[in-house]
């Protein structure tokens, strides 16, 4: 049986910061645009301000759905969902209204300064929640959570570094006022104007961040990305990848016997059809 809140229960909370990832579901006014719907990892990119705020660190990607159908006039609608893989099933929902902050306003610095923001993050998204639903979630089948996947935060910090480069050489700082740095054309930002300045359906999505005098500087590697995690989380895949085909190659997946006891038994049965071949010919000579 569902039930609604009109603000997250306190008892969920913690469980909703302990969530691997969760989802967006955006989606502009017109009837015939395009729903979307966005999975989110990367740990800790989503902030619980209160009972009925949270926020999360909105990183590139190869479109920007949400933030056009955020900023569409008459719009703001946003749904964000949980979902338990391991232990009690539950589904939560958090609908509510959505803020853009973009990378390098006051709104987003304020969150999201150059301390602790990631490489490739482009915008804060704010939410206000006017209505919390949860639901069994019978239906949600069981997962081993291995790890998170470094790849955007090391893609997105090799974009950065190329517009910082060029910032460099041209003798310019994030600090300098006026007229925006130059960039790298296969930079960051380049990467936004590119990807993220309008949606699939032609509405508005980054408007300021791509031509921001802000240049793009995020914190130090914290483990999260950067080669020495690139490994572990490989090293990770590949040892339950091992074991899967170890298993499946046994024949006897889920048994509790490995291969040397699986090499006994079946000696064993060949043995006992050897004796007892020799001895229905023994006993048909004796006849």
């Amino acid at each position: 049986m569902g039930k609604f809140y009109e603000s997250i229960p306190p008892n969920l909370i913690k469980w909703i910061e302990a969530q691997q990832m969760f989802w967006v579901a955006t989606a502009p006014l017109s009837g015939n645009g395009h729903v979307n719907v966005s999975p989110k990892g990367l740990r800790g990119s989503l902030h619980v301000v209160d009972e009925n705020q949270v926020w999360y660190e909105d990183m590139t990607g190869s479109g920007s759905e949400a933030a056009a159908h955020l900023r569409e006039p008459g719009n703001g609608r946003i749904t964000l969902m949980f979902s338990a893989f391991d232990s009690t099933p539950r589904i939560l929902r958090l609908f509510g209204q959505g803020t853009v902050h973009e990378f390098g306003t006051p709104e987003y610095e304020e969150r999201l300064p150059q301390g602790v923001r990631r490489p490739g993050s482009r915008s804060a998204i704010v939410v206000d929640i006017h209505k919390v639903g949860t639901s069994c979630g019978f239906g949600v089948p069981l997962y081993d959570f291995i790890a998170h996947r470094p790849m955007l935060l090391d893609f997105a910090a090799m974009l950065e570094s190329r517009d910082r480069e060029v910032e460099t050489a041209n003798g310019n700082t994030s600090a300098d006022a006026g007229s925006p740095p130059p960039t790298s054309d296969k930079g960051l930002k380049a990467y936004w104007r590119k990807e993220n300045m309008k949606s699939i359906d032609g509405l508005p999505a980054l408007t300021s961040a791509p031509v921001s005098s802000v240049t793009p500087i995020h914190a130090p590697p914290d483990g999260s990305w950067g080669k020495k995690d690139k490994d572990k989380s490989m090293a990770a895949s590949t040892s339950v990848k091992q074991e899967q085909v170890a298993m499946k190659s046994a024949g006897i997946a889920g048994s509790g016997l490995n291969n040397q006891e699986v090499m006994r038994l079946v000696l064993a049965f060949s043995m006992g059809l050897a004796v007892a071949a020799v001895y229905v010919q023994l006993a048909g000579v004796v006849c």
